[in-house]
């Protein structure tokens, strides 16, 4: 009977969630691992639902048995967890980890960013034990940026780890970005992602107010969603923004791609990360980033080569940033074309998909369903 290839279970968020570990495992499920592997996808969480108390309180109950079940019926070589070092989600998957190893699985533990390790429960030694044991009963540990490695290596010696970068399918080369010829007056800047107080939004409107109040023309952009959505509107409205400022909401594929071909430059002054998306999008689109140097940012930019950093909770050093690029239109060019081929060389699906490819290969080597 001819084997049919290794299963592989991949745990995360729905597919259609505005995330980006679904963008990442929506990723993994179009590149050429599906030809060789049998993907299964398992969804935890709560992105991508609509639920009541009551629907999450059940979901919490039975989730963990619907996964065992899951298990012995699809009976997967490989469970590769989706997490990240956050309270709720470390101790949620905590669970599906202990259940896979129980039953003897191979177990991929990805993580998307959140804190260190050594920060995670740094007033707990008991605690900060038990996070060294979960570690270390994976079979692989995979991280996204190279601070992370060599944390993870301090944490815990002898543990598995590999340096997985998140990547994207760069699209057609938006060459003519940034022509000098019928260069609007205007900069257009954009913020694409979570409306959060963390990602340095409110630093985003103080420095565009700076801006405008010295005469410049800008224009900002900013898509998508969350709590911090009203508060942020209001400091708009404070700072008598509201023509230099638009809200779309949350945008997807088409409307997305729009905002970044019309883009200049990418604002995004976070004050923690693993490896955003949405500057893997901007730098593929020539969209020049300005952004802070933490998580994985690093690894993918040369400050002044593919964009500009500039340090955490500095809106006067964002406006500095944003005036030099307005003011050297060729700079802004050269810096796009350069991001674009960073991206191009070291970013793409295929390089992901290869990356996981041999991650799969060693751990299901020798096995095989019929």
């Amino acid at each position: 009977m001819r084997a049919r290839p290794p299963s592989i279970l991949l745990l995360g968020p729905a597919l259609t969630a505005v995330s980006g570990v679904s963008t990442h495992l929506n990723q993994l499920f179009q590149s050429g691992l599906a030809k060789e592997f049998r993907l299964l996808h398992f969804q935890v969480g709560s992105e991508g639902r609509r639920e009541t108390k009551v629907g999450k309180l059940l979901r919490f109950t039975f989730s963990p048995v619907q996964f065992l079940w899951r298990l012995l019926l699809e009976r997967p070589s490989v469970i590769h967890l989706n997490t990240s070092m956050e309270r709720k989600s470390y101790w949620r998957d905590m669970v599906y980890l202990i259940i896979a190893r129980c039953l003897a699985r191979k177990v991929v533990y990805q993580v998307h960013g959140g804190a260190l390790p050594q920060a995670f429960f740094k007033n707990s030694p008991l605690l900060t034990a038990l996070l060294k044991r979960v570690l270390h009963s994976a079979d692989t540990v995979v991280v996204l940026a190279q601070e992370e490695l060599l944390a993870y290596r301090a944490f815990a010696p002898g543990l598995p780890l590999e340096l997985v970068p998140n990547a994207i399918d760069p699209g057609p080369d938006p060459a003519w970005k940034h022509d000098m010829t019928g260069q609007p007056l205007a900069l257009q800047i954009a913020y694409v992602g979570r409306i959060d107080e963390n990602k340095g939004v409110f630093e985003i409107i103080e420095g565009l107010a700076m801006l405008v109040s010295t005469g410049r023309q800008v224009r900002l952009v900013i898509a998508g969603s969350g709590p911090d959505e009203t508060r942020l509107r209001s400091l708009v409205i404070e700072r008598g923004l509201e023509n230099a400022v638009e809200f779309r909401g949350v945008v997807r594929a088409a409307e997305k791609q729009e905002i970044w071909q019309q883009s200049d430059i990418f604002v995004f002054p976070t004050y923690r990360e693993g490896l955003p998306y949405a500057l893997l999008e901007s730098m593929a689109a020539r969209t020049t980033p300005v952004v802070t140097a933490v998580g994985a940012i690093p690894d993918v930019i040369d400050d002044g080569v593919h964009g500009v950093f500039i340090s955490p909770h500095d809106p006067h050093g964002l406006a500095q940033a944003i005036c030099r690029l307005d003011d050297d239109r060729a700079l802004l060019r050269r810096m796009g074309e350069a991001a674009r081929k960073r991206i191009e060389s070291h970013y793409t699906t295929e390089r992901l998909a290869t990356d996981f490819r041999c991650i799969y290969l060693r751990l299901t080597s020798g096995v095989a369903t019929y």
